[in-house]
């Protein structure tokens, strides 16, 4: 259940008896909000180790949203980091709520390619990826509108396919998320996957040079070598529950987002609970934090590269600045990106579409 998945489940809510369509599903894997529903799976479903190695079948992929029968609705609703906007309507309304043009062949198309993958991958990647793309661009004609998760991804969605796209911001449920009483522990919070991309490693060297307390919440392939990297103050505790991790963002002294992320729930996560964010200035944490010297309170502190001299500089900051950041303060901003907000904004959207908006 993470951000893509707790969308589609807002979504589940608005039309309960929706029916729902998806290249794989893995039972059991995901709430029963969404377990509930009518699942239709494509083909990909049935090829082997599809549940762990679903990216092996990418070039697959166009193939299987194609197969979709989705004629006599009234409404196509596609949730897509991937090719789900290529679904074909049959002749009603098509919305795309879009985390990202497909990021294995645009933006990030070096971290799935690169020196990283398997030689298969690397041999194949560069003309699949090349017709990936010339498909991707002429399948955003199937869509009437566009909803992107933040303004780097509206951007992105008008590089990548030339058309416009509204920004509804995915939701963080500021409930599993209460705000602290005050009592701060002596340690900065990392909450990530251990993935490179993440940057995990400038949250780890920052803290050694400051001989801050770090602890780092999340596992991935990054986590044997981040280890070997941390010194004595740095801690990390592997997977942890949503109960444990919103203890530990109630008491830490501030979140640490070190990567480029197209949105990203976490910060939000630790702002509902009454704790500020140092992070890395651009894409989504731009919607999201509000940094020290405008006219906003403050909700974090942001710094301009993805060095571990800048972290560590935005840190020394941060803590110059620490008593002007207020616990209800931050709660508050977090509430305007509250999963009710999300549900009340999608749905006058969506009525829009269906009351027959023009398109985007």
């Amino acid at each position: 259940m993470r951000g893509g998945e707790r969308c589609l489940e807002v979504f589940c809510e608005l039309f309960p008896d929706a029916d729902l369509f998806t290249l794989l599903h893995v039972p059991g894997s995901v709430s029963p909000v969404i377990e509930r529903r009518r699942i239709t799976t494509s083909f990909i479903q049935r090829l082997p180790a599809a549940a762990r190695r679903y990216r092996t079948y990418l070039p697959l992929f166009p193939a299987a949203v194609a197969r979709f029968d989705l004629r006599g609705y009234d409404l196509v609703l596609s949730s897509s980091h991937c090719v789900a906007k290529s679904a074909r309507a049959a002749g009603v309304p098509h919305v795309c709520y879009c985390f990202t043009p497909m990021r294995y062949v645009w933006d990030m198309y070096a971290d799935y390619a690169g020196p990283g993958a398997g030689a298969l991958t690397r041999a194949v990647m560069p003309a699949a990826a090349a017709a990936l793309r010339a498909w991707d661009r002429r399948t955003a004609a199937r869509v009437d509108r566009f909803v992107a998760i933040s303004r780097t991804v509206a951007e992105r969605i008008r590089r990548c396919y030339g058309r416009a796209a509204d920004v509804i911001h995915p939701p963080v449920d500021t409930r599993r998320y209460p705000l602290g009483d005050g009592d701060v522990g002596d340690y900065y919070l990392v909450v990530s996957a251990l993935v490179p991309y993440k940057r995990i490693d400038l949250a780890v060297a920052a803290a050694g040079r400051l001989g801050r307390r770090l602890i780092v919440v999340g596992t991935g392939p990054e986590a044997a070598r981040l280890r070997r990297q941390a010194g004595p103050t740095v801690e990390f505790l592997g997977w942890r529950d949503d109960d444990e991790i919103a203890a530990l963002y109630r008491r830490c002294r501030a979140l640490l987002f070190p990567g480029l992320e197209d949105f990203g729930i976490v910060p939000l996560e630790a702002m509902a609970a009454g704790r500020p964010v140092i992070a890395y200035g651009a894409g989504g944490v731009l919607d999201t934090v509000v940094p020290l010297g405008g006219d906003e309170p403050a909700t974090g502190v942001l710094f301009g590269e993805q060095t571990v001299e800048a972290l560590a500089d935005a840190i020394l900051r941060y803590e110059a600045a620490a008593g002007r950041f207020a616990p209800r303060t931050l709660r508050a901003h977090a509430e305007t990106f509250d999963r009710r907000v999300f549900r009340d904004r999608m749905a006058a959207y969506l009525d829009g579409c269906l009351a027959g908006a023009p398109r985007c």
